[in-house]
């Protein structure tokens, strides 16, 4: 008689009792539960595993597919693979980048040209591989190993990424004759990925997934062109300094030239910084308009520092800039919009007290003087303790936040004196060819370290607000990124290798029996890959310094 063990699933909240080394997939398919399309994975006691993950003693185990975060990881890693593999049978010789999320999709780009009948052969071999049911294989060996393979393979962005890895053994993938490594699980072969398309984009190609909302249909791509162009700029600054991956940058610190990156990488901002405060001065004085400059951009992108920065080269151009933070607009707590769980909905639009706000836009504007008011984060209201303002001649608006790109924010003030700036920490650096550094990683690395250091917050609670951040950064900002005259890319190249020794010790504190561990996991894994680097060379004006501490600005 077969040992069995006991599995207590999280969707339904029941116990069942399995054969002992049964798949994950085994005890799905026993268990009766329907999710709303195809599994994914798993998360088995707080970790993502596959599908074909075995287990041999009682666990809890919460099933996910598409619609979660995990699984949405789990499918579009396979399908990037799924695209390797395609490129490798239909252009032997060319190099496939996968950069960054952009327009729903992942842009790419081949080191060779590619024409209509080429692109259509990938994704006719794309879907050949889907409908094959190719067995997707896991393999964990000696890093040593796994680095000769690759070395072998000619895959040199995975060999310098691996010899400065110290882990013993190393996890990587084989798809048929092609190998690769990926920071998530896959699917155990490639009919779990049925939807997909692979287009042309501008210069380059777009890899779009599924919609979210509906897995059985691809996301509607749309045109970013601003963002791709701010993108872009990054791009071709890496090329030039050789610095496209993690390995690149790993090398780069060992070589002793981290202090030289960080002078260049700051100079650049500085320079991006004052080409845009030209640009507002030049319309200002040329007829009275930009007076309004709106600053927005999702969580954790910089945008207090970077306002700071612009109006210091402002002052350079004789200009008077005065700020104005749109959160003292808050209605009070008691009056604050809720989201679908029944919280305070405080990333909405309408948490903003906004025929208050354009009232006093409107009269500073006609010149009176106007009683700005505060808030207060810990009663939560709005209270007038005698702060006004009064523009002179010479004024120019800063008003920072995350609506504020949205026109129904400033929808009554005339639309020749907005000038809209979005900020964003766009992560140009990848990890490899084949594997990007998300940008929403990038920032929650970035609040998971603020939050511990200035606001006594966890990051297990940090982690686990950030998905109502997300979906109100969905919902308020993104949509409306199109709509700036400028963008500003707020991440250094440098950053992740300080980072990480700022959050590695916060992150080590989330437990293993709370559901924010798995993705504190992930994140741990993710930076251990970075040689770090001391923070004594970064300048107390970067905008580096709003997260690490050290800054020169009063926040």
């Amino acid at each position: 008689m077969n040992e069995t063990i006991k599995i207590f699933c999280i969707n339904n909240g029941k116990e069942i009792e399995v054969e002992k080394g049964s798949s994950v997939l085994e005890i799905f398919n026993k268990s009766g539960i329907v999710l709303n399309s195809r599994i994914m994975g798993a998360l088995v006691n707080n970790r993502t595993q596959s599908l074909n993950f075995r287990v041999y003693k009682p666990k809890d185990i919460e099933f996910f597919d598409y619609t979660s975060p995990h699984g949405e990881r789990v499918y579009i890693h396979t399908l990037c693979f799924i695209l390797y593999k395609a490129v490798h049978d239909v252009m032997p010789n060319a190099k496939l980048d996968i950069e960054h999320s952009i327009s729903k999709g992942l842009f790419c780009r081949l080191s060779e040209k590619c024409g209509e009948n080429t692109l259509t052969m990938i994704n006719e071999r794309m879907r050949e591989i889907v409908t094959m049911d190719m067995p997707i294989e896991r393999f964990e060996e000696p890093t040593k190993d796994v680095l000769q393979k690759f070395k072998d393979a000619g895959m040199e962005d995975k060999v310098k990424l691996l010899s400065y890895i110290s882990a013993p053994y190393s996890v990587y993938y084989k798809l048929d004759n092609v190998i690769d490594t990926y920071p998530y699980e896959l699917t155990p072969s490639t009919g779990y990925i049925p939807v997909f398309e692979f287009v042309k984009y501008s210069y380059g190609f777009l890899l779009v997934p599924p919609s979210k909302a509906n897995p059985n249909e691809l996301n509607e791509v749309s045109r970013q062109d601003k963002l791709l162009a701010a993108f872009e700029e990054q791009y071709r600054f890496n090329n030039i300094a050789r610095l496209s991956n993690v390995g690149d940058l790993n090398e780069a610190i060992v070589s002793g030239h981290a202090p030289t990156l960080i002078k260049v990488m700051e100079a650049l901002h500085e320079k991006q910084i004052a080409r845009i405060a030209d640009d507002i001065a030049e319309r200002f004085k040329l007829n009275g308009s930009g007076r309004v400059i709106l600053i927005a951009g999702p969580s954790s992108s910089g945008k207090t520092t970077f306002s700071k920065r612009l109006s210091v080269q402002l002052l350079t151009n004789l200009l008077h800039p005065i700020a104005i933070s749109l959160d003292d607009y808050f209605v009070d707590r008691k009056d604050t919009p809720r989201d679908e769980s029944g919280d305070y909905d405080y990333e909405s639009l309408y948490a903003l007290d906004l025929e208050a706000f354009n009232r006093d836009l409107n009269d500073l504007l006609d010149g009176k003087e106007v009683d700005i008011p505060t808030y207060n984060f810990e009663s939560g209201t709005r209270s007038y303790n005698g702060k006004k303002l009064k523009l002179t001649p010479q004024s120019i608006l800063i008003l920072e936040g995350i609506h504020a790109l949205n026109p129904q924010l400033t929808a009554q003030i005339e639309d020749r004196l907005k000038y809209r700036i979005y900020v964003s920490a766009l992560t140009s650096i990848s990890i490899d060819d084949h594997n990007r550094i998300p940008t929403t990683d990038n920032r929650l690395l970035r609040r998971i370290i603020r939050d511990a250091k200035y606001r006594g917050t966890s990051a297990q609670s940090t982690i686990a607000r950030w998905p109502s951040v997300r979906r109100g950064e969905e919902k308020w900002i993104f949509p409306y990124q199109e709509n700036a005259d400028a963008m500003f890319n707020t991440s250094l190249l440098y950053e992740l290798s300080v980072i990480c020794r700022e959050a590695i010790p916060v992150l080590a504190q989330v437990g293993k029996n709370q559901k924010e561990y798995n993705e504190a996991k992930r994140l741990l894994n993710f930076l251990t890959m970075f040689i770090p680097t001391p923070e004594k060379e970064i300048p107390p004006t970067s905008l580096a310094r709003e997260f690490l501490g050290g800054s020169s600005f009063i926040y």
